[in-house]
């Protein structure tokens, strides 16, 4: 654990402009992410997160939603960024995420009201911000937490991704976020490219989530069962994708270990494009039987540390409006 806690408080305000420096220098020739789309997106320019100087943010509040261990009684600061460097036709945010069209598109938020919402989140308790779909603005990121942290934000960063990540993005993120929270999709660059549009993303989900751990290490719990620092690593089981799901539980405790902290989640039904005509093979939900074999594929590998909702006793004496 680092000497304080958040990470980011042992960076001095010279190391802060140095980390801002160097992230918006990546968007003079966009390597934001693995696109690598070369655009200078410092003069307002895009290609495929049609995001261009200023990260748009769709909407932030307390989250009830998410993990016991981010959610607490007060709820996860969650800020969701619209747009995204993947295609996902089954994003279950799909009208953010791929939806809107730039020409059409509110302006975007300048570093300054960023840090204001971070603050705000802070302000009504919140355990942590939860930054969503952030792959693609990495460098406004860090411009607006450089602003933030000096006007008093004191929370713990969580990195909510798909995990479709550059290593350089990752490594000027080291010492400011506590807790990465990837979600790896998919392992055949097959269904990659079918579902996601990107073929490469299965290495370069790995080689991320391999920094990620590298940085931050197995996540680590508080005596309230908050996180504190450390890497979840959430799946999402697809219906007829098991032995996906078996090789990337495979990978993860091979490459990373059994005392991973693993969110196995059976919640996909079926959204963005996905229908009879184009998907027939996702337009259904996941069954029973099909999630219990992937808890089982987890227990044969040894990974024990498996996300259980339990509502936080604090939370329980709260209205039932918070759940």
């Amino acid at each position: 654990m680092p000497s304080r806690w958040p990470s980011y408080l042992n960076l001095s305000p010279p190391e802060w402009q140095h980390r801002v420096e160097q992230a918006l220098a990546m968007l003079a020739e966009c390597r934001a992410c693995p696109r690598d789309c070369g655009v200078n997106r410092l003069e307002d320019r895009y290609a495929a997160c049609k995001t261009g100087r200023y990260a748009l943010v769709s909407s932030y509040f307390p989250h009830f939603g998410e993990e016991d261990c981010l959610r607490g009684w007060n709820g996860s600061g969650t800020i969701f960024f619209a747009h995204c460097n993947l295609r996902c036709v089954f994003c279950q945010n799909y009208e953010i995420s791929q939806a809107i069209k730039p020409h059409k598109a509110p302006p975007g938020h300048p570093p300054e009201a960023i840090a204001a919402m971070m603050l705000e989140l802070q302000a009504l308790g919140c355990h942590n911000i939860n930054l969503v779909t952030p792959e693609h603005v990495v460098p406004q990121v860090i411009e607006a937490l450089a602003i933030a942290v000096a006007r008093g934000l004191r929370l713990p960063i969580v990195y909510n991704t798909s995990a479709y990540d550059s290593l350089e993005s990752l490594r000027l993120l080291e010492g400011i976020v506590d807790i990465y929270m990837p979600d790896f999709k998919f392992w055949s660059p097959d269904l990659s490219q079918r579902y996601m549009k990107a073929a490469d993303y299965p290495e370069h989900a790995r080689a991320a989530i391999k920094e990620m751990h590298r940085q931050v290490g197995d996540l680590v719990l508080d005596d309230e069962g908050l996180a504190r620092r450390g890497l979840l690593i959430r799946h999402l089981v697809m219906p007829g994708c098991l032995e996906e799901t078996r090789a990337i539980l495979t990978w993860i405790a091979r490459e990373l270990g059994p005392n991973t902290y693993v969110n196995l989640m059976d919640q996909y039904y079926p959204a963005g494009r996905v229908d009879r005509s184009t998907f027939p093979e996702l337009n259904r939900r996941l069954s029973p039987s099909e999630f219990a074999q992937a808890l089982h594929m987890a227990a044969e590998l040894g990974l024990h540390r498996l996300d259980r909702r339990r509502p936080h006793p604090r939370l329980q004496m709260k209205s039932p409006w918070f759940y």
